[in-house]
Formats: C-alpha cells, structure tokens, sequence
C-alpha cells in the first residue's frame, strides 16, 4: 500500500481572489503530492507566474503558493492509501504528463466551469480534472465523469480522508527565481490567444 495527498489550495492570486468572489468557497487550486512532506506538487497551472496563460502540467513548490511578501499559505490535505497497483497507474499517468508534448490546459472548462460544469476537450486538463483523474486512477468511486468534478466536489468526495487543514509554512527552493521572472505585456496575449485558439480547435474537430 503506497499513500498520496489531495491538497486544496487558497491561492494568493487575483484569478484565485475573484474566483472566491463568485464561488464564495475559499480554495481556488488544487495538486497532488506524493509524500507527505509535501514540498513537489504536481498539477496542471500556471508555468509563471506573471504568466496564467503559459500553462500546463507542472510540478510546484510551497513558494510558488506563498510568493512575495507572503509567508504560508492555508491549505486543506486529504491521505490516501491505495494499492501498489493503483500507485503504479498513477505513476504512469503522471509520467505521460511529463513527457506528452500535446498536453495543454484546459482553460474553457475552467472559466466556465459554474455554468457547465465541465467541458471534455482532448489531452487537456486543468487542476481539477488532473486531480480528479488521479482520484480515479487510484481506485477512488467517482458518480460522474472525472473532469465535471470542481474543487469543492474534490473537498465533499474525500471529506472522511482530510488530515490537516491550516497554514503550511513557505520554503524556499531553486525554481523560484525561474517562476517569477516577469515578462513582457505582449507575451501575456499571446500566450493566451494560442492557447484558446489551440482549444477551439480541438473542441470543433471533435465534432
């Protein structure tokens, strides 16, 4: 038996501030770690910081959650003990994450998500529907399809398998500097052009 952490994210990020305005729920993010240190976490997000729309998989740090002048963040920590085979789906998941070049984030679904409740785009994920796929890769039930799950759905599913929820303290580490480089106006558009462009695209040969 192998053990996995579900962390629920409050984000220090303005998406993350409005987010909470419109939800009025107070995680705005959510990875995955796999010990319980939990200092790497993998998840689908932002690459920079100053950059959400150079997104996709990654693995974060606790900096990267409690930047700047921030020292913790809260978060909410769900255990779960799987079998060795579920771990080594997992495992296998998330190396195909690392590697698949074709890979993208799935900002449709998450800015629409109170309104449709998830959106099915190929090889596209964001936070909750990677973290609801891992969910299901290790052995989790899930009542409905992996990426209609939002993070508070995450929350209800594994409410008996919470074992912490407070402040985790920030450390440092070497991918900080990287993360927070700034750069210019115009990359931010089109970041995000070619990446709702990409989406459209999918979603429309999919019909």
């Amino acid at each position: 038996m192998r053990n996995i952490y579900i962390v629920l994210i409050k984000a220090h990020t303005r998406l993350g501030s409005v987010a909470r305005k419109i939800t009025r729920y107070e995680y705005t993010h959510t990875a995955v770690s796999l010990n319980g240190s939990l200092t790497d976490f993998v998840s689908f997000s932002r690459r920079r910081h100053y950059m959400p729309f150079d997104a996709g998989f990654m693995h974060e740090k606790r900096d990267f959650y409690a930047f700047g002048k921030y020292t913790y963040f809260k978060a909410k920590v769900f255990r779960l003990n799987i079998t060795d085979e579920n771990f080594s789906e997992v495992m296998k998941f998330i190396r195909g994450c690392e590697s698949d070049t074709e890979l993208i984030f799935n900002l449709i679904s998450m800015a629409t998500m109170p309104v449709f409740h998830g959106i099915n785009i190929c090889k596209a994920y964001n936070c909750m529907s990677f973290t609801a796929r891992i969910l299901q890769l290790s052995g989790t039930k899930l009542s409905k399809p992996f990426y209609k799950y939002s993070i508070k759905d995450i929350d209800e599913l594994l409410s008996d398998k919470c074992i912490f929820e407070g402040k985790v303290l920030r450390i440092p580490s070497l991918e900080y500097e990287e993360y927070m480089k700034k750069s210019p106006p115009f990359e931010y558009f089109k970041y995000g052009f070619r990446l709702s462009a990409e989406l459209i695209r999918r979603m429309v040969m999919r019909k």
